[in-house]
């Protein structure tokens, strides 16, 4: 029997392949900022997304859910934080960062922003100090993203 906090193949696998759809994701949109504008390369994948999610709520027809507790006021910016950040990803994207700058910065900020959101417990989560683990995969990260922003077109 495995322990649950040890990685198991398939958890590689979604990581990787997530990771590769990030970067096709990042890319689509840069194209779409190019062809035609931010705001256009913003609203393509949100209008999809939307229209899709609809077809399948529509699909699976699942059953209604009663409201158990009122929802935080901070969980309605997902979808602003989300178009500003196809936005900015698109026109990084197309800048001397290129898509593995921009991946890179994207993910140093989610690392960084994670370590302060379990520093202090925000969000809801539970407080927990960075472990030297933690500040060890920082630090690579961003190690990578110098490497590949100053000198990755070299």
């Amino acid at each position: 029997m495995t322990d649950q906090n040890t990685p198991r193949l398939l958890d590689f696998i979604g990581a990787f392949a997530t990771g590769g759809l990030l970067t096709l994701m990042v890319w689509f949109n840069g194209t779409l900022a190019v062809t035609g504008s931010l705001l256009f390369a913003s609203w393509v994948p949100h209008v999809t997304g939307s229209l899709l999610a609809i077809i399948v709520l529509l699909a699976m027809r699942p059953k209604k859910a009663k409201p158990t507790a009122k929802v935080p006021w901070w969980a309605y910016l997902g979808g602003i934080s989300g178009a500003v950040t196809v936005m900015l990803t698109s026109a990084t994207m197309n800048s001397a960062l290129a898509i593995s700058g921009t991946i890179a910065l994207g993910l140093a900020g989610q690392m960084v922003f994670s370590l302060v959101a379990d520093k202090w417990g925000m969000m809801g989560l539970p407080q927990r100090n960075p472990t030297a683990r933690d500040m060890l995969a920082l630090g690579l990260i961003m190690a990578g993203s110098v490497i590949l922003i100053f000198f990755g077109g070299v």
